[in-house]
């Protein structure tokens, strides 16, 4: 858990080692060394990604909880074709 921590940290500080200088000046203060290419056109970008993270961390969520712990109970569920095969 601890190496795991570290490459996390190692690699986030190293993101800003990969923009180039050119697109850095193009880049609004927060995003510059993270990214390259022209930076947002305006405010209603940094709403739609965020919304996007929202929406991909809650299907992540959703994802795993019902992988680990799926919750039907029923001996007539259709998973139980597949697992008394």
């Amino acid at each position: 858990m601890k190496t795991f921590l570290i490459t996390v940290l190692g690699i986030l500080f190293s993101l800003a080692v990969y923009a180039c200088p050119v697109c850095e000046k193009q880049q609004p203060k927060v995003l510059q060394g993270i990214s390259h290419g022209a930076g947002p056109q305006s405010d209603w970008d940094y709403v739609l990604v965020w919304a996007t993270v929202v929406i991909v961390v809650a299907c992540l969520f959703f994802s795993i909880k019902w992988l680990v712990r799926p919750g039907e109970k029923g001996s007539d569920h259709i998973k139980r074709t597949v697992l008394d095969f």
